[in-house]
């Protein structure tokens, strides 16, 4: 018996009455079940046609729970026991959930970032396994993981065959390789999107080796297909997908709020599905996580869903949406209700148009070489100052550049802070987001380099116009190279970030460079700044 609940107030309980209606008259969730790629109009057919298998993952994933659990009894016999994920977007933030919620320590390798690689490279090598996910098998930032962990098990004198599991979709360039050099490779269901792969192999392998229960994960998604997959007015994802996609006006804004949920970082995962799949054409829904408490007074295009722990929780006040249920089950009801949402928005959900973008800006600029950047429009202390649009005026001090671009953020508008760091060692800097937010009265989002690309990445370049862009990179403190490639990590994230700019700029969104020439110095008074630039805060 499915756990999962929904409940809407305000413009949301509006948007349930009147949308979910239509939705079952239209025989919508029956027909996602019976993987109907018509749903979403004629330009979306051939892309969703190869995107619907997640429907069905509760029983198709079912063989992957053996396989996975003697994997991981062969490797705690030779005291491996230490999990490295190599992935991004939906190769790894699943798994990252999963693991955080059964409180099981996994270590999630997402970034290009020197620093954090050579952290990773050092951690516990000789008990290391690492699992490398890659769907189309040619990710520049996993494939670069990859290559530094081969160095480093062969320089330790550990076969690197015995320590790498590869998971990618079947007759990728990664498969084949790694199937010819004889690496273990368990392959995904190709007929699944990356964000919608939490159930698949890219998200149990990893979080199986690491320890947990994948089987009870599958037995909760498939406990909630019964009353998912209904034609009936009860159904959760109708309901949640309504409250998305149908309020009048759109509520555009997703006021993610954990509410006392059990699932740990279950935001962070809701972030990728809901902006990369609905930020494009001048459209979508952008995802704000604000942990426990939002930091101002929700505003007019603001939707709260609140994300509770069990359904006698889950109550919903003012223009919100509570949302209650097992982890497994959960994953299917969102990427359900987003599916809805899309429909009642317009846009495909499946395709993500813009990512490419970046990654091509990145590639030209990594061919370009070094030194190709932009030259800073001034310098104040260890801090680089580079703009996209003319903003800055007369702006000569860090604290003036970040006050020109905070008054760039029209009325109905959001700020994103992209901060290419070390996530883990500079973790302290997504805390900056709280009071930008409440001195702007606006949302303010905050996304780690070059992690938040494969996510709200998509929604930056692909949804509305509306967004302001604050981009900060740092020097490594010590760089490292990228065995086999003619470029370090160090080179590839600067270009990762200048790309991502480039892109944004091309398309007139403002955007203002920091880079910080000397981490530390830089980083007491960057935040000296932006306090600064935030005084006026309540």
């Amino acid at each position: 018996m499915s756990d999962l609940q929904v409940t809407a107030g305000g413009a949301a309980a509006q948007a349930v009455e009147q949308h979910v209606g239509d939705l079952v008259a239209e025989k919508f969730a029956s027909r996602l079940f019976a993987q109907d790629a018509t749903l979403w109009g004629p330009d979306a057919e051939s892309e969703a046609a190869k995107r619907l298998s997640w429907v069905g993952l509760g029983e198709s994933s079912r063989p992957l729970v053996e396989q996975i659990e003697n994997l991981r009894k062969s490797l705690n016999d030779k005291g491996v026991d230490h999990v490295v994920l190599c992935g991004m977007g939906g190769s790894s933030l699943a798994p990252e959930v999963i693991c955080a919620t059964a409180g099981v320590p996994i270590t999630v390798l997402d970034s290009s970032q020197p620093d954090m690689v050579r952290a990773s490279l050092e951690d516990r090598l000789e008990q290391t396994v690492v699992v490398v996910s890659s769907k189309s098998g040619s990710t520049v930032e996993t494939d670069s993981q990859r290559r530094a962990y081969i160095d480093a098990f062969t320089k330790a004198g550990i076969d690197p065959t015995e320590r790498i599991v590869v998971v990618t979709d079947p007759g990728s360039p990664l498969d084949e390789q790694s199937r010819k050099d004889g690496f273990t490779v368990i392959n995904a269901d190709p007929n699944v999107g990356g964000r919608y792969s939490a159930l698949t192999a890219f998200g149990l392998v990893p979080s199986g080796l690491a320890g947990t229960d994948v089987a009870a994960l599958l037995d909760e998604a498939s406990a909630a297909v019964q009353v998912l997959a209904a034609d009936d007015a009860s159904n959760p994802g109708l309901q949640l997908g309504a409250a998305l996609g149908g309020t009048s006006p759109l509520r555009d804004k997703i006021v993610l709020i954990d509410a006392g949920t059990s699932a740990v970082g279950f935001g962070d995962w809701a972030e990728q599905l809901i902006a990369e799949s609905t930020g494009k054409l001048g459209k979508g829904l952008l995802p704000v996580v604000v942990g426990a408490t939002p930091p101002s007074p929700q505003t007019a295009d603001e939707l709260y869903v609140n994300l509770v722990a069990d359904s006698g929780s889950a109550a919903a006040e003012g223009d919100s949406v509570s949302v209650a249920g097992s982890l497994g089950g959960s994953f299917l009801l969102w990427e359900v209700a987003v599916a809805a949402a899309g429909r009642l928005i317009g846009i495909n959900p499946f395709d993500q148009p813009d990512v490419e973008s970046a990654k091509q800006a990145a590639r030209d600029l990594l061919d370009a070489g070094t030194g190709s950047d932009d030259a800073p429009a001034f310098v104040d202390g260890s801090i680089e100052v580079r703009a996209a649009g003319d903003f800055l005026g007369s702006a000569g001090t860090v604290g003036e550049a970040l006050a020109a671009l905070f008054a760039q953020v029209p009325q109905d508008g959001y700020l994103t802070v992209m901060a290419y760091l070390d996530r883990i060692a500079e973790r302290s800097l997504a805390d900056l987001r709280v009071p930008i937010a409440r001195s702007l009265g606006r949302p303010v989002t905050f996304g780690w380099g070059p992690r938040f690309l494969h996510s709200t990445g998509q929604y930056h370049k692909g949804g509305p116009a509306n967004g302001v862009y604050l981009q900060i990179t740092t020097a490594p403190r010590e760089d490292l190279a990228v065995p086999g490639r003619d470029f370090t990590f160090g080179d590839f994230v600067a270009a990762q970030a200048a790309g991502d700019a480039k892109v944004l700029a091309d398309k007139g969104r403002p955007v203002l460079r920091l880079h910080l020439a000397d981490t530390e110095e830089a980083l007491s008074a960057l935040t000296q700044a932006l306090r600064a630039a935030t005084s006026g805060a309540k």
